[in-house]
């Protein structure tokens, strides 16, 4: 089955982790990286001109080559504009996280004995549509065919709905290095549906370090003076952040640590206690309780008012505060559910699934044309009989070597996800307002198609921008455009000599993934039709995306 094996990487903040589904067992593992670590620090050196260092050694040298280390690339994906310039050459988020891909792959080559191709990479829900291109363009610079981008919190849902604990309705939080996604999720007899979700992709674990880091360099400049001083030494602070990560982590197992602080030659030990951090953070541990409030209020507007399970998923909840005040503010059954690996493992079973769907589909076609007269392309695998379905997962139970009770596991799992935010146009009402026109709203489950036709504005129009715009709003007219950014646009040809309001439709399709496909449409007679493709400065183009895969071939990635 190695050859049909997909991997499931959840690509972090500051960790990332890699796994596959047993053929023995039919159970996700992860594999260890080559430091025999179960996850990979998300941290890159550049070394030399064709040298990256990926992991626990990138991370050590941050202390010392601040400048050369990049850390917390996944906040700069889909964001206008950010590179970094290396050896005299701008590199983008995209190609920095290529780095990261390619190391966990690598070292799973190494120790697996098998070269992971196919993959399934998992985002945060709240990822926009430029974020979640960006990831897919990272795994393909790293030479990956990228099956899917599955959400997070969707991954973490699918490990736990793997383990049969019964029908009920979930909510996941989902508090990373980076990022926090809060995610209502129905799980009942296989199907994993998707209710509502939100979050925070700037909210996570590395803003707890950082009021510990800001809180040691207030300490240290009170005894020795020279406000502000270590926040802008890129030296020292990048030792208060090494250090600041390790208190952390202390401050789990007992009450109370000491931090050095070392700066020109003087030191402070700051004294840290698990009430006093809980204290400097509180106000982050509320922003996630107002998401968590917001979003069970909207599941329940969409038709699921009792959470029976509150899942703990992502490094971060390990915080005692988190659990804490979680158990203070909700009645809900509360598990720490594999924290650091449920994201990892659910993307690999989701892949797994992918492949073991489209070989009963091809047992199904072969079976059909065999009997009948059919041509492959007509026959309709979702309507034959429960026997030559029953008999097609036989034989790929055989071929792929998986226990049949796997397979349809497999194959009885389905994932329906929700779109995290609304998509609409930039419009003009009669009164020459703009407006956002919504055409598909944030919480809608996904796939999702919606078309509006709208009226041109003038006489003789030889063209028309198409301004796709992406909100949080869920109202179909967006009035405040100030909640919308644009993703992309596409230009229109129109006929000749058309009249003011001739009509223009506009088609939106938004996949299980969340990503999303544009069609515009002169009506006319002999009208032209377009498809908008990502145009902004948001997503590698094209031509940037190869010039990078030809970069990244003559790197080294070693950890």
């Amino acid at each position: 089955m190695t050859a049909d094996r997909v991997y499931g990487i959840d690509l972090g903040t500051t960790y990332t982790c890699i796994a596959y589904v047993d053929e023995s067992s039919g159970k996700p593992v992860v594999v260890s990286n080559l430091e025999g670590e179960n996850t990979t620090p998300s941290v890159v050196l550049f070394d030399e001109e064709n040298t990256r260092v990926v992991g626990r050694e990138a991370k050590n040298a941050a202390v010392l080559e601040a400048d050369n280390v990049v850390e917390m690339i996944k906040r700069e994906m889909g964001r206008p504009g950010y590179r970094r310039e290396f050896f005299g050459k701008e590199t983008s988020p995209e190609e920095i996280s290529s780095y990261i891909l390619r190391k966990v792959v690598v070292d799973a080559e190494q120790n697996d004995g098998v070269r992971p191709s196919k993959v399934v990479i998992t985002c945060p829900a709240y990822f926009d549509v430029p974020q979640r291109e960006a990831t897919a363009a990272a795994g393909r610079i790293a030479g990956l065919d990228v099956l899917e981008i599955i959400n997070e919190p969707t991954a973490a849902a699918i490990t736990y709905g793997m383990l049969d604990k019964g029908d009920q309705t979930v909510l996941v939080y989902d508090l990373g290095g980076g990022t926090f996604d809060i995610t209502v999720i129905d799980v009942r007899g296989g199907k994993i549906r998707v209710v509502a979700t939100g979050g925070n992709d700037e909210l996570g674990g590395r803003d707890w370090d950082e009021e510990i880091v800001k809180y040691c360099a207030a300490q240290w400049e009170a005894e020795h003076g020279g406000e502000g001083e270590i926040l802008g030494t890129p030296e020292t602070l990048q030792d208060l952040w090494v250090r600041a990560e390790s208190a952390k982590k202390t401050l789990t197992a007992i009450p109370q640590t000491k931090i050095q602080v070392v700066h020109q030659g003087k030191q402070t030990a700051v004294a840290l206690t698990r009430e006093k951090f809980e204290e400097l953070t509180a106000p982050l541990l509320e922003n996630t309780i107002t998401f968590t409030k917001n979003v069970i209020a909207t599941a329940a507007e969409l038709g699921s008012p009792v959470i029976d399970r509150l899942l703990l998923v992502g490094g971060s909840i390990k915080m005692l505060q988190v659990g804490a005040r979680l158990r203070k503010e909700f009645g809900f059954e509360i598990e720490a559910f594999e924290p650091d690996f449920a994201v990892a493992k659910g993307a690999a079973i989701y892949g797994q699934k992918l492949v073991v769907d489209g070989k009963i589909a091809e047992k199904i076609v072969e079976e059909i044309v065999r009997k009948t007269d059919a041509k492959p392309e007509d026959v309709d695998v979702t309507s034959v009989s429960a026997e030559v379905r029953a008999a097609a997962e036989e034989a790929v139970a055989d071929d792929l070597g998986l226990r049949l009770g796997t397979v349809q596991k497999f194959t009885k799992m389905q994932v329906t996800n929700v779109a995290s935010h609304s998509f609409g146009v930039l419009a003009l009402l009669r009164d020459d307002t703009e407006v956002i026109a919504n055409l598909v709203l944030a919480q809608q489950a996904l796939p999702a198609e919606a078309k509006q036709t709208f009226g041109t504005r003038d006489d003789g129009l030889s063209q028309i921008e198409i301004k796709i715009m992406e909100n949080t709003s869920r109202d179909k007219i967006v009035k405040d455009l100030s909640l919308g950014e644009e993703v992309t646009k596409a230009v229109l040809e129109m006929s000749a000599g058309l009249r003011a309001g001739s009509p223009i439709e506009v088609s939106f399709r938004l996949d299980g993934q969340g990503r999303l496909h544009i069609t515009g449409q002169d009506l006319a007679e002999g009208g032209q039709m377009v498809e908008a493709v990502f145009q902004t400065d948001r997503v590698l183009s094209v031509e940037e995306e190869e010039q990078a895969k030809v970069r990244s071939s003559a790197i080294r990635v070693v950890g």
